[in-house]
């Protein structure tokens, strides 16, 4: 897994001293926390001090074009209302972003999201969205 850490509202220590926000970082409501992308098991997962507070279950289409397909947005109850599964969209997008791959969301929250931050998740074409749904017809297992 890889992780990046997730501060949450309070400015980040500026190396140099002094407070200043890191770029790229989020900055809601969740609690410090790491952002990990268990890619083989399909899972980004939110952990702070070593306990999850949520996960997106997701899987990699390959055609016809290389897409993540968010399906689940899972937060423990205990940290529901802290901003974990906006900051898990939001990584989720980053990653794609960084990797040069689209997001074919088919998890209702992930829609609903990037609708709401059209800046940070681009719109899937339709065909990407059709195939994402075609692979999980074909394996609900994907599901």
């Amino acid at each position: 897994m890889t992780g990046r850490p997730v501060p949450s509202g309070r400015a980040a220590p500026h190396p140099a001293g002094g407070d200043s926000r890191r770029p790229g970082w989020h900055t809601g409501r969740m609690t410090d926390s790491v952002i990990a992308d268990d890619r083989p098991n399909g899972r980004l997962e939110a952990r702070a001090d070593g306990e999850l507070l949520g996960h997106i279950q997701y899987f990699v289409l390959d055609e016809p074009a290389p897409a993540l397909v968010p399906v689940h947005t899972v937060v423990e109850p205990a940290h529901e209302g802290k901003g974990v599964a906006g900051s898990l969209a939001r990584e989720l997008y980053a990653i794609a972003a960084r990797e040069g791959l689209a997001v074919a969301p088919l998890c209702p929250y992930v829609v609903r999201w990037a609708a709401k931050h059209p800046d940070e998740a681009p719109a899937a074409p339709q065909d990407l969205l059709d195939a994402a749904k075609a692979a999980v017809a074909a394996d609900p297992g994907k599901w």
